[in-house]
């Protein structure tokens, strides 16, 4: 092999070393400050998302914590640029107990915010939340249980509505003691009101620090616990009246 031979292909190397490491920062970039892509992993959120829901999160909605970056390091506390979500926001934050795993509730009690359960009902400052019986879901893939459940629509005071299912009467989580919101912290609630780890429980009041951002878009969506790589399951399994529905 030629000198020039070897210095076309070392360059031809070096070309192409520079391509994947400029891709791979502009993903980077594109991840801490713009989207990153979310999924669904229970359902804790029907009917509104389901598991195997693909979704993209803005980052920019609330502005950037540490938990803004891949990994989280601790290089600095509190938001930059930061804004509070709208009541009625689906959100993805960090787990408080354990900021390692990525959560996705409806903020439903801002800062300030007295929230209470009372016989399923949800109570924001002594004042119910309208909730109207819909009809009901026959529809495994949906409810996640054999036979039809009860949605009941709720409209929260700044007008944003969404449906909740209703899987158990008298549930563990339809009556709660009173829940003062702390000054920078905000109330979650799963709209599947039986089947949900939220600010009733473990989760707790979660700190504006935690927010990732808000779900905007779902870009893919398939059942039965397939992989989007099964592109063999597509036909049979991907929902393709989802793809593209923005998170409400």
């Amino acid at each position: 092999m030629s000198v020039a031979e070897k210095q076309k292909k070392s360059g031809g190397l070096g070309e192409t070393v520079s391509v994947i490491v400029q891709a791979l920062l502009l993903a980077l970039v594109i991840r801490t400050l713009l989207f990153q892509p979310f999924s669904i992993p229970s359902g804790s959120m029907r009917p509104t998302l389901l598991e195997g829901d693909y979704l993209f999160v803005t980052k920019w909605a609330y502005g950037y914590s540490r938990y803004s970056l891949p990994l989280s390091p601790n290089l600095f506390s509190g938001r930059i640029f930061g804004s509070d979500p709208e009541r009625g926001d689906v959100v993805v934050f960090k787990f408080p107990p354990n900021p390692s795993l990525d959560y996705i509730k409806r903020v439903v009690g801002l800062p300030g915010d007295r929230i209470q359960m009372k016989e399923g009902v949800l109570y924001i400052n002594g004042t119910a939340v309208p909730r109207e019986k819909v009809g009901q879901i026959d529809n495994p893939d949906i409810t996640e249980v054999s036979g039809p459940v009860d949605v009941y629509r709720e409209t929260l005071p700044n007008g944003v509505s969404y449906d909740t299912l209703d899987l158990t009467p008298n549930g563990i989580g339809d009556d709660t003691r009173e829940f003062v919101v702390p000054e920078g912290h905000f109330f979650m609630m799963g709209d599947n009101r039986d089947n949900s780890t939220d600010s009733r429980f473990n989760v707790g009041f979660v700190p504006a620090e935690n927010l990732v951002g808000r779900a905007n878009i779902i870009f893919f969506s398939i059942a039965n616990g397939a992989s989007p790589l099964e592109i063999w399951k597509w036909p049979s399994d991907m929902r393709a009246s989802r793809l593209f529905n923005f998170v409400r």
